[in-house]
């Protein structure tokens, strides 16, 4: 099949995607959009440090769930009530996306410290772990003076930060955080360390991969650091730029061993009518898995297929935006890896990409979701291609290995689905990659994971509408308040097929179990089990191995 062919076949999809949207929103216009919803206007955020520094928010709190900070005006769809802080004085902990916990007390605490003393007389909305303990706060009144445009508080770019953002995002005082009337940044930081014990494995395995006892020990899985911020135009842009120690963080689809290397260098610009452009190196638009950071998604490392297939980062830009109430959302990017290879951009291979969601089921509170994918990658391939894969534990050999394929183009496709019921979740995707290599026969890839969890202490993951992800799990008692912080059970079946006409690169499944403990929002400590079966040459051995993650974020 011809290079041009291959391209008419991506559009197609591409285009049999946005039909397939198109039919089926009108018969979901009927469906029940509204949300158990809460909205604060006129609220004073207290800057700790200096009263000059106080500024008039408002605050959106969908089920107990913080979910916006505006400046100016706020939404006022689909709220079920809306009061008026009328210039009271606002003190919390303001995580958009975790269990609103905050008081607004009628006078300034700066002025008058007796008000933290007598918070009984003073205290005119109280709210903790997402619940109202106390509420005099009144209804708007009827007339209220035209505000400024709106200014949302949150993340712009299709894809989030390597890691979580901390509570601190928001916080000025931070000592890591600084503020100009130009530019505005946090440092952040990240830092994952792992311990892994190959339990049992087969001589027969042994012989395919070698004696994995070898990889038994620590190492620091992850050490990346960096800085997010915005450049302070009428419609903030936002930047993000991070390093990662290459040597310790090694990728699959990387033989890069420089002992630091650029991890993300993006721009993210507003556009008119509600859209986003991204610019630089970042994660390509394709896959909720490979999309969301690593310390979000339920087990500690994606599942084979997506290391496998789907690059960690690449040069480009991603055009992006959401419609239909934010239950439609899309993502399209072209991309060039001439900064990362030798030689200009056209020595180096192109790729076209898209990525479409759609939320065809949403209960009235919101609380249960269902969602669908879908992403094609076309890639001007220019030179040879490999595909390969440990068995999802980063301290191991590789298991699976196509070996270099002489090819023109390559066609990816990835379907997703999930299904969010309040702490549950489930979710898979199934990818098959189609290899224009006439030399091999022209071969074809495939592969797919299924991973179910469930949150035992009852917080529940937050969708991201306009990204199409699920973000980490909340932490609604953390240990630092004598709490218990989060605990999630996890379990994955993932498959991948590298055999296929004249390539043997073996055909893998893995099962997984998984038990994460999140302290708080910046620590958190998992156990995975993966009991691994590869089949070689007609022969299938068995292997098992045992894995505990400390993972800390710097605030």
């Amino acid at each position: 099949m011809s290079k041009f062919n291959r391209l008419k076949q991506a559009m197609f999809q591409a285009f049999c995607l946005l039909c397939l949207i198109l039919f089926v929103l009108p018969l979901l216009a009927d469906v029940a959009d509204g949300r158990r919803a809460l909205l604060i206007k006129n609220a004073i955020l207290v800057d700790r440090r200096e009263r000059d520094k106080h500024q008039t928010v408002n605050l959106l709190i969908n089920d107990g769930i913080l979910k916006m900070v505006t400046v100016g005006t706020a939404p006022d769809k689909l709220l079920d009530m809306v009061v008026d802080a009328r210039g009271g004085f606002l003190l919390g902990a303001l995580e958009v996306g975790s269990p609103a916990s905050m008081m607004i007390m009628d006078q300034d605490p700066l002025e008058n410290l007796d008000v933290l003393m007598d918070t009984k007389t003073h205290a005119v909305f109280v709210m903790r772990g997402g619940r109202i303990i106390l509420n005099w706060l009144l209804p708007p009144l009827p007339e209220e003076p035209k505000a400024e445009e709106e200014k949302k508080v949150g993340w712009l770019a299709y894809s989030p930060p390597p890691f979580v953002l901390p509570a601190s995002y928001h916080n000025s005082n931070r000592w890591n955080q600084f503020e100009t009337e130009y530019v505005n940044g946090i440092f952040i930081g990240a830092l994952m360390l792992d311990r892994v014990d190959w339990t049992s494995q087969s001589d027969g395995s042994k012989d395919q991969v070698g004696d994995l006892s070898e990889y038994d020990g620590g190492e620091i899985r992850a050490l990346r650091v960096g800085m997010v911020g915005t450049f302070n135009f009428d419609d903030p842009w936002v930047y993000t730029c991070f390093i990662a120690t290459h040597a310790f963080d090694q990728g699959f689809d990387s033989d890069d061993y420089d002992s630091l290397v650029l991890f993300d260098l993006r721009l993210d610009i507003p556009l008119p009518k509600d859209l986003s452009l991204s610019i630089g190196k970042q994660k390509e638009p394709i896959s909720m898995e490979r999309l969301m950071p690593l310390t979000d998604v339920p087990m500690q490392e994606r599942s084979a297929i997506s290391d496998s297939m789907l690059p960690s980062r690449n040069i480009g830009m991603v055009l992006s935006g959401a419609s239909f109430g934010e239950r439609l959302s899309w993502a399209t990017g072209l991309f060039n890896p001439w900064l990362d290879e030798d030689g200009d951009l056209s020595e180096n291979p192109t790729q076209i990409i898209g990525r479409g969601t759609i939320l065809p089921l949403v209960s009235s509170d919101e609380s249960s979701i269902l969602h669908l994918g879908v992403g094609v990658r076309y890639a001007d391939v220019k030179s040879d291609v490999r595909y390969k894969s440990t068995p999802e534990v980063h301290q191991s050999s590789v298991f699976i290995d196509t070996g270099e394929i002489i090819a023109d183009d390559s066609l990816i496709s990835d379907f997703e689905a999930a299904w969010r019921w309040g702490p549950f979740l489930l979710n898979g995707e199934y990818v098959i990659n189609q290899v224009n290599a006439p030399s091999a026969n022209d071969p074809s890839f495939s592969g797919y994971h299924i991973t179910a969890s469930y949150v035992l202490t009852g917080e529940m993951r937050e969708y991201n509408k306009r990204r199409g992800i699920f973000r980490p799990v909340p932490v609604a008692n953390p240990v630092s308040t004598d709490g218990w912080g989060s605990w999630e059970i996890a379990t994955r079946f993932s498959s991948i097929d590298l055999q296929d006409k004249s390539i043997e690169g073996g055909n893998m499944d893995v099962y997984s179990l998984g038990l994460n403990w999140k302290l708080s929002p910046l620590a958190s400590v998992s156990m995975n089990y993966r009991h691994i079966e590869l089949e070689q040459d007609g022969t299938t051995e068995g292997s098992d191995a045992l894995m505990m993650r400390v993972t800390l974020m710097m605030e």
